[in-house]
């Protein structure tokens, strides 16, 4: 293997700043890093992703082949499985997992080939019927990984091949190429799935009847009953449960920020902004509700309407939605604001979700406590 240089020895995992982060609907600099691994720097002349499994022409494509496909750009927001894990701590009880608090999402313009192109390039051995049975394989071996020799993640073929999934062999990121520590210099990116799924550093694409034998496709990220709620408990239940493809619908309040110091104005409001994420393909949001008196009331948000990076009529089914709302509240100390997010598909966040060892998949009602009223 080529001696490759890393940014960093260990893996970094960090979130930004709420406030900063929904300042921009495009997340232009400052998005959240997650990774099981160091942050490799591969050289784009000479990179390659091999297609292969259940294919009739295997492929080892370059930087510039797959530059040769048909472009296409989507924006989206990636979230890791792992966001507001940590309201799943302190709310319910303990969990399996780094300490991720509610900025672990990123929304992005992403451009590249999609993945059913390549797919097609390599003419798929699998018969349509069997297409639901299938799964697209993806993996890198460029970083060593904590858990496994390398990092992997699969999602179902019959999804890969729906060209309205949008799932992109993602070459650039907001107009550029991706930064090194975003999957330079091609990666996956999954809309409407964990972030787990959309795997950096790409070097390969498989097509096989089985999900991905990776350790993070097999036991980390999926949701496991309460009962399973030690990791003695867990290991029975890791091949009995699926992987999270999926995110749930979502939503979570950046200002005011916990423990603040907010001042009513001349209506004896306060103004509360944040995010909303659809779930899956049911995009985009519909409907934000906001309430300070404990979910006895609830006031309708002003959904932010986006030119992104000015396109005008760009698809938004897969992106977040950032909003804002003036709500009513009486002066005092250590107040509660909740949020509660629809998508178009109907879907609504629910009070609380149930426990998981993991602690993911987390979208009870957003919620900022301990704010103090002026």
């Amino acid at each position: 293997m080529v001696q490759l240089d890393y940014t960093v020895k260990k893996p970094l995992n960090r979130e930004p700043d709420l406030e900063k982060l929904v300042s921009s609907f495009i997340t232009t600099s400052g998005g959240y890093d997650r990774n099981h691994g160091p942050i490799p720097h591969l050289d784009a002349a000479t990179h390659r992703v091999d297609v292969y499994g259940l294919v009739k022409t295997d492929l080892s494509l370059s930087i510039d082949d797959l530059k040769s496909l048909p472009q296409h750009s989507v924006i989206c927001a990636l979230q890791c499985a792992g966001n507001r894990r940590h309201t799943m701590r302190v709310k319910l009880k303990e969990v399996n997992g780094i300490d991720w608090f509610d900025g672990a999402v990123m929304n992005c313009k992403w451009r590249g080939p999609l993945l059913k192109d390549v797919l097609e390039l390599a003419r798929i051995d699998v018969k349509k019927d069997k297409w639901k049975d299938a799964h697209v394989a993806f993996a890198c071996f460029q970083t060593p990984c904590q858990d496994d020799e390398y990092y992997g993640a699969s999602i179902p073929l019959e999804r890969a091949m729906d060209p309205d999934s949008s799932i992109l062999v993602a070459l650039e990121m907001n107009g550029k190429p991706l930064p090194p520590n975003h999957g330079a210099p091609v990666r996956i990116v999954t809309p409407g799935i964990a972030g787990a799924r959309s795997v950096k550093w790409l070097d390969r694409i498989t097509v096989q009847m089985s999900e991905s034998s990776n350790y993070y496709q097999q036991h980390d990220y999926k949701i496991l009953p309460p009962e399973a709620d030690c990791k003695e408990k867990a290991e029975s239940w890791w091949g009995k449960v699926p992987a999270i493809q999926d995110m749930p619908v979502n939503s979570v309040i950046a200002v005011p920020k916990k423990d603040s110091k907010v001042k009513l104005d001349e209506n004896e409001c306060i103004e509360v902004k944040g995010y909303a994420l659809p779930s899956g393909a049911e995009g985009p949001i519909a409907k934000v509700e906001v309430s300070a008196d404990g979910g006895n009331t609830w006031t309708n948000a002003e959904l932010l309407s986006s030119d992104p990076l000015n396109e005008k009529g760009a698809d938004l089914k897969w992106a977040w939605t950032l909003w804002r709302a003036t709500v009513k509240i009486e002066k005092g100390r250590d107040k509660t604001i909740l949020s509660r997010a629809t998508d178009a598909g109907g879907n609504s966040q629910c009070v609380c979700p149930e426990w998981n060892f993991r602690g993911v998949a987390y979208n009870g009602y957003g919620e900022v406590t301990g704010v103090e009223v002026i």
